[in-house]
């Protein structure tokens, strides 16, 4: 009877304990996921380089669109697409979120450019680890070969602007609907540009450099396959997309050009003038952080708007990104497990992180304080290195990273840090 007893408490324990544990991850996730929408905590380190980089849309998700576009393909072999930009048109809302993107664009690399010359950066020699201070943090994550002799300690020298922030770069399409794809022999012809411009192109950016196809008529799709009855009507009157093997110049023939989109993208050389006789003339530090900074956010919100839209995909195992509906045959992935897929890539939906490379940076509270110590870092914060770069050059904090950089979070002493649970 007393071990009927003595199992049955047992059992309600294991129960009570479950329940609460069950409570406190959906309390967490909701935080996390929904509930603040201003929480953000500390990103985690990137995956191994054997792993797969994780879906943004679950496999279920994937695999029931790809059944309601079979059974439409089905029920109505040959139809227009009306959807832009599937059809090959143009997304009228977004054509100016496109200039705005790549103005900003400008204007950020700009801004980062005079910042990186009065605020010192350090960037790690053997990984790709950056530090915004004038001394290098003592925090051992140093993930390079050979980095277990050193303890995972960073081996620090001057960086620059191209170690705050990443953009990959992408294979430029002439014609994203009618050839979406380069093959492999097309590869030394084709021109490679930051993807993220390749995002504005074909988001409706004109660039004289780089010619694109505007379609003023929908293509229609026969059994999955595109077809152009425009191009067949004007027998390709719109020109044609030539590459010259010898000094790799973009060749194009009756090429329409956009005289009030030349002035918009001028625009940009005249927001630089202005930024430029700012920081000559004012030299007000905090005024160009906070024009960096907003040049930051207006950026990485219209991308994540354009990429609501139109197609970006990345490479599961390397960062290679092609904007595009389709991923391209070169044969250049040289990650784990290509020797399987013959050097292709294994193409999937890409992120915002993907596109525009963040580059997450332990922020540093006080710069004249103490260097960042090692036993002390599960309570500092990170944040992006543009906007560790801002904040330390005189730009306020901005809401969506206080908690990333855990402002709220007391620092204990260094020799504290036992007494602290």
């Amino acid at each position: 009877m007393k071990q009927m007893v003595l199992s049955e408490i047992c059992n309600l324990k294991k129960r009570l304990q479950f329940r609460l544990h069950q409570r406190l991850y959906f309390a967490s996730k909701a935080i996390l996921h929904g509930d603040d929408s201003l929480y953000a905590d500390v990103p985690k380190p990137q995956h191994k380089k054997a792993e797969r980089k994780p879906y943004p849309t679950s496999m279920k998700v994937l695999i029931a669109r790809a059944k309601k576009e079979r059974e439409a393909r089905k029920a109505q072999p040959c139809r227009m697409l009306e959807d832009p930009p599937d059809n090959g048109l143009l997304v009228p809302e977004l054509v100016e979120v496109a200039h705005h993107v790549y103005r900003a664009r400008h204007s950020l690399l700009f801004g980062l450019s005079k910042l990186v010359q009065l605020i010192p950066l350090q960037r790690c020699r053997y990984c790709s680890e950056v530090h915004v201070g004038c001394v290098g943090h003592e925090i051992r994550t140093c993930t390079a070969p050979k980095s277990g002799f050193r303890n995972a300690t960073h081996v620090w020298r001057k960086g620059g602007v191209h170690d705050l922030i990443f953009f990959p770069k992408s294979f430029h399409l002439y014609d994203r609907v009618g050839k979406p794809r380069v093959v492999h022999d097309e590869r030394y012809n084709v021109p490679r540009i930051p993807a993220i411009v390749e995002l504005c192109i074909q988001a409706g950016l004109d660039l004289e450099k780089y010619p694109t196809r505007r379609r003023t008529k929908p293509v229609y799709s026969i059994e999955g396959r595109i077809v152009d009855f425009e191009s067949m009507i004007e027998n390709d009157g719109l020109g044609r997309n030539v590459y010259s093997k010898e000094n790799d110049v973009v060749v194009d023939s009756n090429l329409r050009t956009n005289i009030g989109e030349m002035t918009k993208n001028s625009m940009s050389e005249n927001a630089s003038n202005l930024l430029d006789q700012l920081y000559d003339d004012g030299k007000n530090l905090k005024e160009l952080s906070i024009r960096t900074m907003d040049s930051w956010f207006e950026m990485i919100s219209g991308v994540k708007m354009m990429m609501e839209r139109y197609n970006v995909m990345t490479c599961g195992y390397c960062p290679e990104v092609q904007v595009g509906p389709k991923g391209h045959k070169v044969r250049i992935c040289k990650a784990s497990k290509h020797q399987s897929r013959n050097g292709l890539h294994a193409w999937q939906e890409a992120t915002i992180d993907d596109l525009v490379g963040p580059n997450y940076v332990w922020h540093v509270r006080d710069p004249d304080g103490p260097d960042l110590d090692n036993n002390l870092k599960r309570y500092y914060g990170k944040a992006p290195a543009v906007v560790e770069l801002c904040v330390q050059a005189g730009a306020p904090v901005p809401d969506q990273y206080r908690s990333m950089m855990r402002l709220d979070v007391v620092l204990p002493e260094r020799d504290e840090v036992d007494l602290v649970a």
